[in-house]
């Protein structure tokens, strides 16, 4: 007998955009990093939901509250000449972590991938987020310790044009 999860997991709403910016300022707190949050409504509506849409979320519920996001979108790999599904943010509140519903969104991601015919499914994780490292690794996940993250991007990125 499969009983039902404690959760919920939908995709994401125009409705919803509000929510995803409170998760998404919650999250660059619990990171550090909200000294990098350039973050509105109005700046995510429209990669969300506008003409030419380049990111997708999924939306986690508890008894009717949203209470996790994941933030994702389609990479390319050039050595599997595929498709693949790169997440950006998976967050769930503190109160509601060990409800199932993290590892609910990342198998709902698997099965979008699966059903999409992409090759992978990939995400980062800071290095110090031991947690999520060894939830990660109970999934079933590999840490490619080989690979690092480049970025160029704000007065980096506007030099770099040049």
């Amino acid at each position: 007998m499969t009983s039902t999860p404690p959760y919920a997991i939908r995709p994401a709403t125009p409705a919803d955009v509000p929510q995803l910016v409170s998760l998404i300022e919650e999250l660059a707190e619990f990171e550090n990093l909200t000294h990098m949050l350039a973050l509105s409504a109005d700046k995510l509506h429209p990669h969300l939901f506008g003409d030419k849409p380049v990111v997708e979320a999924l939306i986690g519920e508890i008894d009717g509250e949203t209470v996790g996001f994941a933030l994702f979108f389609t990479n390319f790999s050039t050595f599997l000449a595929k498709p693949g599904l790169y997440l950006e943010d998976l967050y769930v509140r503190p109160a509601h972590r060990g409800s199932g519903l993290g590892k609910g969104i990342l198998t709902r991601l698997a099965q979008i991938a699966l059903e999409r015919d992409y090759g992978r499914f990939e995400w980062s994780v800071l290095d110090w987020n031991e947690t999520a490292i060894r939830f990660y690794e109970r999934m079933g996940a590999t840490l490619l310790p080989d690979w690092r993250i480049c970025r160029i991007s704000g007065e980096a990125l506007e030099k770099f044009r040049s």
